[in-house]
């Protein structure tokens, strides 16, 4: 099949989403607003800038837009691909593939694309309703996000749940390193791990406050605060300062992905405190098959995948109090930390494995190729 894919090439979830496809010897494109290296995943790189569409300035962004509209076709001409699939559906750049009229078509909400973006404007709303429906199928990886790309007017027979998945022979439980825990000063100390970026919607800010409380129970316990970017670091640091407890908080920042099985496999608990998700977030699928118990917040599918006290715990959100109860339970109790890592692997392999959904999107993908020929 040849294949073109319209996201954002810096994304690690395109990366692993098409270089799947690239592996399996399909001939793949790339159309993405940002830059990035189409030789290190396999497939042929097209970058397209995107205008900065203003209505008050309207002649000159119109006229942007419409020179990028006709680049876009161009290049759908030009790679004449088998079948086109667009990534986040509410960035103008999927808008403008949809425009172009190139079928068959599958767009794949990622979640605050349709749950948070889509609610911002007119503008944003207007866009995500059409390419919804100029869409001949729609991915998401959540019954809660099919739920609200319905409320958005989608067709629900359009509507399929396909998983990003975890690469389970990347992400699998193996002994811990001892190097790394000697490295990160956490060699003897029970320690907790946060995947979360350090902006509002994750609220970090609770993992913080709940580590003056797990501390007057462990008190040589570890929490390592992992993120690519953030907004609120200078918040967070600032507020594990003034709790007293930053020689106990290990703000790490970026963890490269080839690194991260590493880390998770030599930490004893898993901690996301997110305010919103589209489907299970990825970092805490990656703990799951990892083997570590985990302790997320309530909302969205999080009880389908954690059940309250058999694979982990589930508190409710901004509730720092529930959190460090949970934390302590967990650090105090490794056999109960064992059994739900074992549980959890289970549930990944069999729900949630990446070659098994892409093996599920390839044959999506050769349905819609015969349908649209017939």
């Amino acid at each position: 099949m040849k294949i073109c894919y319209l996201a954002n090439a810096q994304s690690i979830h395109t990366k692993r989403w098409i270089s799947y496809f690239a592996q399996r010897g399909h001939n793949v494109h790339l159309i993405s607003a940002e830059k990035g290296n189409g030789n290190n995943l396999g497939v042929r790189l097209h970058y397209v800038s995107w205008p900065n569409v203003r209505f008050g300035v309207l002649p000159f962004e119109l006229f942007r837009a419409l020179f990028t509209l006709m680049k876009i076709r161009r290049l759908f001409r030009k790679i004449n691909p088998d079948i086109l699939h667009a990534h986040y559906i509410s960035g103008f750049l999927v808008f403008f593939g949809s425009l172009a009229g190139f079928r068959p078509l599958v767009v794949s909400a990622w979640g605050s694309d349709v749950l948070i973006v889509a609610k911002r404007s007119r503008l944003r709303r207007f866009i995500v309703k059409y390419v919804l429906k100029k869409a001949d199928l729609i991915t998401c990886d959540a019954e809660h996000m099919r739920e609200a790309i319905r409320s958005l007017g989608a067709t629900p027979k359009k509507i399929s749940i396909v998983h990003f998945g975890v690469d389970t022979r990347k992400f699998s439980p193996k002994r811990r390193s001892e190097k790394l825990r000697k490295k990160l000063g956490i060699r003897d100390s029970p320690t907790v791990i946060s995947l979360r970026n350090l902006d509002p919607i994750y609220d970090v800010e609770s993992l913080i406050n709940s580590v003056p409380l797990v501390l007057k129970s462990v008190p040589e316990a570890k929490f390592v605060i992992a993120y690519i970017r953030g907004s609120q670091e200078k918040k967070l640091k600032d507020l594990a300062m003034s709790l007293g407890v930053s020689d106990s908080v290990i703000f790490m920042g970026f963890i490269p992905n080839d690194e991260l099985p590493q880390y998770l496999v030599s930490i004893d608990v898993y901690v996301s405190t997110s305010l919103s998700d589209a489907g299970l977030a990825a970092s805490t699928a990656e703990a799951m098959a990892c083997g570590l118990p985990v302790i997320i917040t309530d909302f969205g599918d999080n009880r389908k995948w954690v059940e309250d006290g058999v694979n982990g715990f589930v508190v409710p959100v901004k509730d720092p109090v529930s959190l460090a109860e949970k934390i302590v339970y967990l650090l105090k109790n490794e056999d109960i930390r064992r059994k739900f890592g074992e549980i959890n692997r289970k549930i990944i392999e069999e729900r949630n494995d990446y070659y098994k959904e892409m093996e599920k999107m390839e044959s999506i993908y050769k349905e819609l190729i015969e349908r649209h020929k017939k």
